[in-house]
């Protein structure tokens, strides 16, 4: 689903697609090694993706790539269940 009216190129959307699955399971890998993406603790590195994360898991039929896999999925939960990123999630829909 395009965010913008513009006509999406279906080879390259498939090939960034195959791109990101790539890079989840890496996420999964080292999420099975760390409860965030740089250690045990919140940091930039996971506030970094969590705008683009929340856009492909709420609004395109792409949040299973992220929620089946165990360790990627138990990630993105911790950080949907943080008052802080309610709040933006909240302002983002009221805006």
């Amino acid at each position: 689903m395009p965010r913008m009216n513009i006509k999406q190129d279906k080879v390259v959307f498939r090939q960034n697609e195959e791109k990101l699955l790539k890079v989840l399971d890496i996420y999964e890998k080292r999420l099975g090694e760390a409860w965030f993406l740089a250690s045990d603790e919140f940091y930039l590195v996971d506030l970094s993706y969590l705008p683009n994360t929340q856009y492909l898991v709420s609004d395109t039929n792409k949040g299973n790539s992220f929620t089946s896999r165990e360790n990627v999925g138990r990630w993105w939960h911790e950080i949907l269940s943080r008052d802080s990123w309610k709040k933006v999630v909240d302002l983002q829909k009221g805006a």
